[in-house]
């Protein structure tokens, strides 16, 4: 049953069927009572449509963005890209999500790949597919994911860049790096980050979440995402010289071994990078770098070979052997020198 109130400016008109509220002001109580009218008769004429046609992908991906992105460690940014996909003029947000065809999809994916790379592309095909299979297999709006009939575009190759050495040497000096002088800049300590990142292979986000307490001797624990929603700690070896250089970092943050964020890590790594006039890597290339330098010092240790690959992946947190071939770059004329 409606209720209509009058107020100050005319009438307010409330409604309440099968768990749904609604209300609107009207100038008069006559249209106050039609529209309550016809509300109600929406609602309950709602209830018997299918969910899919009830709900619309906009739906969908609000419920998504409050539900499911924040038990994610990328909560935030993934936040960002959902609401970017409201203002996405190829995409039929107001559609009712049982309506969208993988037409609908392929025509977005084309509009996409008009103005953006095809790993950016790919990545959001990653999440829009997994608010259709939420849509699907959680909340039970549809029968089946239409992103799944919806070609991808090939993906890009692998980044196979290894910083050389002499490159490696000219950022330190930019950056003002001192094996002999404890940190007091920002700068240093972007140095020594990038240097324990080279001999660790530890990525930007693990190195600027180590903490004091999680340095041991020999090793580090560090956060480490083990899958898309799931965290977990993995232990990374820490040579010598890599703790050296951590030791360095002593009395710069009482908490955080680096005390740097990783947007400022990679601004400022970009800056000093532009400064000593180099260019065609970036912070990421030194897990590449890493890789390559580690694995080669392993062989030279007469390692097994499977035993050397094994302990590869554990130092990197690699769950799948071919993860090494990503990686693990080294020159062709070094495998040639190699070859007995």
């Amino acid at each position: 049953m409606a209720s209509i109130k009058p107020t100050k400016s005319g009438y307010r008109a409330q409604v309440y069927v099968l768990g749904v509220r609604d209300s609107k002001s009207f100038r008069t109580a006559r249209e106050a009572n039609a529209w309550a009218a016809a509300r109600e008769t929406e609602i309950r004429a709602d209830e018997k449509k299918a969910p899919g046609e009830r709900h619309t992908l906009r739906d969908a991906l609000a419920r998504y963005s409050e539900e499911v992105s924040p038990k994610k460690r990328g909560c935030l940014k993934e936040q960002i890209r959902l609401k970017a996909f409201l203002a996405e003029p190829s995409l039929p947000v107001d559609l009712p999500i049982g309506e969208i065809t993988p037409s609908h999809l392929a025509a977005w994916r084309d509009a996409r790949l008009r103005v953006v790379q095809a790993g950016s592309v790919l990545r959001d095909f990653g999440l829009m597919s997994s608010v259709f299979e939420e849509a699907r297999r959680e909340w039970k709006w549809i029968l089946v994911n239409p992103l799944s009939d919806v070609r991808r575009p090939r993906a890009p190759d692998h980044r196979e860049i290894v910083i050389a050495r002499w490159q490696v040497k000219a950022m330190l000096r930019e950056l003002g790096y001192s094996k002999r002088t404890p940190v007091r800049s920002v700068a240093q300590a972007v140095a020594v980050c990038f240097l324990v990142a080279l001999r660790t292979g530890m990525r930007a986000g693990e190195l600027c979440g180590l903490t004091w307490d999680r340095v041991f001797d020999g090793y580090c624990r560090t956060p480490h995402k083990s899958g898309r929603t799931e965290e977990s700690l993995r232990d990374v070896p820490l040579t010598a010289k890599a703790l050296a250089s951590i030791e360095l970092m002593r009395g710069y943050d009482p908490k955080l071994v680096f005390g740097l964020k990783t947007a400022s890590l990679d601004a400022m790594f970009r800056k000093f990078r532009n400064r000593a006039g180099l260019s065609g890597f970036t912070f990421h290339d030194s897990r590449h770098t890493a890789a390559t330098w580690i694995a080669g010092r392993m062989k030279s240790n007469n390692l097994p070979a499977q035993q050397a690959l094994l302990d590869l992946c554990k130092i990197f947190g690699w769950t799948k052997l071919d993860q090494a071939l990503t990686y693990f770059n080294p020159d062709p004329r070094d495998i040639a020198k190699r070859i007995l």
